[in-house]
């Protein structure tokens, strides 16, 4: 028969040093789930009207939201507020938030936006031109986790804030229309995001 096995005696000491890390460690898990809703709540901000529109546009609320991914990479969060859902979010003054996760240059926003519209089927590129030099006082260069946000007034033009500074105001009411054309218009590039925007397809969690 083996002998019995024999762990080595621990002092008074050593076990209340061993009872006192175990119970520090609740506290631990603690400070760790706040730092992640706290991260989770910078999420929801980021998203959220600049300060100057939040007293403006009353009657506004979020309809949708949603997320652009190419080849599993994340490109931005996107959110949309309006006074309705559905087809008629864009009927009247609406408001779109781009919260970008990686760094894209102003010529390189341009560029996409204005390639967008002639997908779309704009084809007058002397008016494409002057637009591209509008929009690039309207979309500055974003670095990650940088904020763009639009309000469009159909009919009127649109305005332009980055992190929550103004940038631009469009009086070009077929400009406006075709900046957010780009995402809200039925022949979008993109269709389920758009779905999600607009309210009609409820983002998976």
């Amino acid at each position: 028969m083996s002998a019995p096995i024999r762990f080595p005696a621990r002092s008074p000491r050593s076990l209340r040093r061993s009872f006192e890390r175990f119970a520090r460690l609740p506290r631990a898990l603690g400070a760790v789930l706040a730092c992640c809703m706290l991260l989770a709540l910078e999420t929801v901000h980021a998203l959220g009207l600049p300060p100057q529109l939040v007293a403006s546009t009353v009657g506004l609320r979020e309809v949708g939201r949603g997320e652009l991914r190419w080849l599993g990479f994340k490109l931005y969060d996107a959110a949309l507020w309006a006074r309705a859902p559905g087809e008629q979010a864009t009927a009247d003054e609406h408001v779109l938030s781009i919260r970008y996760a990686r760094a894209v240059t102003s010529a390189r926003l341009v560029e996409l936006s204005l390639d967008e519209m002639r997908r779309l089927g704009l084809a007058d590129e002397p008016t494409l031109a002057r637009w591209g030099e509008v929009l690039a006082a309207a979309l500055p260069s974003v670095a990650a986790g940088d904020t763009l946000t639009g309000l469009h007034r159909p009919g009127q033009g649109a305005a332009f804030w980055h992190d929550g500074r103004a940038t631009a105001e469009l009086d070009d009411p077929a400009l406006a229309q075709a900046f957010f054309a780009i995402w809200l218009d039925e022949r979008t590039r993109e269709p389920a995001l758009r779905a999600r925007l607009l309210g009609l397809e409820e983002v998976t969690r």
